[in-house]
């Protein structure tokens, strides 16, 4: 079974009610590959004003973040029922930005995951290496050890789409190329494979999240284990359109 094409737009810190206006609005008057799943994920006071706004069929609406608890006295979180509430679909967890800036270890990922995925969100599961890991020649060990994370937690994997996100390639304008994506998505679905089995690891979309822009994403289209995007600052612009249809 063939795995359907995904592509999540992560606004990250940006936006206003007038530019995701903008941007709903040329995404649902553009003409989208009806095979690709696309999801938009935008700062989090916009989920309700972005979910009332979406009419194309195949585009949905996720967070950027959740937390492990549905309510309670957590200043500044976002609840997974808040979340769906609005009728977001899915959530970024993982991302290097959050594990970063935010400290957020392999434990608090796969403990967030779970609990979105039990209460009936999906998940966008972010893993990858800094400049320094991939220097040291150490990016398998580590995207290893962030999904043994979330494997030790986590026994369906239905609503999980992983995406490898290299970090030294985030906004730096480098990328990885499409044989450099090629060979580290089938080692981490060889992984998968290994703990999980070889249904699960068929099934499993691993998208790409270092850098793809309109210009880039169609050098991919013939790389098996590339499902797929998580697009940065081009899901802002008109080129997010061309990412989207870049597998027709």
């Amino acid at each position: 079974m063939a795995r359907q094409f995904f592509v999540g737009g992560n606004f990250k810190l940006n936006g206003s009610k007038a530019s995701i206006k903008e941007i709903v609005d040329r995404l649902n008057a553009a003409s989208l590959s009806k095979n690709t799943e696309v999801v938009i994920c935008p700062p989090a006071v916009y989920l309700d004003y972005a979910t009332s706004l979406v009419t194309a069929p195949t585009v949905s609406v996720g967070a950027q973040n959740s937390y492990t608890k549905a309510s309670g006295a957590f200043t500044g979180e976002n609840s997974v029922d808040m979340i769906k509430d609005v009728n977001a679909k899915w959530v970024i967890l993982g991302h290097s930005e959050r594990r970063t800036y935010f400290h957020e270890d392999d434990k608090i990922v796969a403990d967030k995951t779970k609990f979105a995925l039990d209460s009936g969100l999906g998940v966008i599961l972010c893993i990858g290496e800094t400049l320094e890991e991939k220097k040291a020649g150490i990016t398998l060990d580590v995207v290893k050890r962030q999904l043994d994370a979330v494997i030790a937690e986590v026994k369906d994997w239905t609503n999980v789409v992983i995406a490898y996100e290299p970090v030294w390639a985030i906004g730096t304008g480098l990328a990885a190329t499409p044989e450099d994506a090629q060979e580290i998505h089938a080692s981490i679905r060889e992984y998968l494979v290994a703990k999980l089995g070889g249904d699960v690891a068929a099934a499993t979309r691993i998208l790409y999240g270092g850098s793809a822009n309109g210009a880039n994403a169609v050098t991919f289209k013939d790389k098996a284990d590339v499902d797929g995007f998580l697009v940065g600052g081009a899901s802002l612009k008109p080129e997010f359109v061309d990412i989207i249809n870049s597998r027709d």
